[in-house]
C-alpha cells in the first residue's frame, strides 16, 4: 500500500534540490521577502519597465526570468492592440470629419 516514494532532494541546500528521476536541477524557492522587494520595486514608474528586462534577461532564478518575460510578452501583446484600436478611432475620426 506504501508505494508513494518522494521525491530525491539535496538536504544540504535548504529550498534547492536535484530530482534523481529526471537528473535535473530543481530551482531554489524564491521567497516572501524577495518578491516583496520585487513589488516595491515594479511600484517605481520608469525604474519597474527597467527592472523587468533586468530580470527576464538577466542572470538569475529561472523562475523569475520566466515570470517576467510571461509578463514583457503580456505587455508587449496589450500595447499592440492599443495601438490598433487608436489607428482605428483615428481613422473613424478622420473620416467622419470630411462630411
Amino acid at each position: 500500500m506504501d508505494n508513494f516514494q518522494q521525491p530525491q532532494v539535496n538536504p544540504g541546500v535548504p529550498g534547492y534540490g536535484y530530482n534523481q528521476n529526471q537528473n535535473q536541477q530543481v530551482s531554489p524557492v524564491i521567497s516572501v521577502k524577495e518578491w516583496m522587494l520585487t513589488m516595491l520595486i515594479l511600484i517605481i514608474p520608469i525604474v519597474n519597465i527597467i527592472m523587468m528586462f533586468v530580470w527576464a534577461f538577466g542572470e538569475g532564478n529561472p523562475t523569475k526570468k520566466n515570470y517576467f518575460k510571461a509578463s514583457l510578452i503580456w505587455g508587449a501583446i496589450v500595447l499592440v492592440i492599443y495601438a490598433i484600436i487608436a489607428v482605428i478611432l483615428i481613422a473613424a475620426a478622420a473620416s467622419s470629419s470630411m462630411y
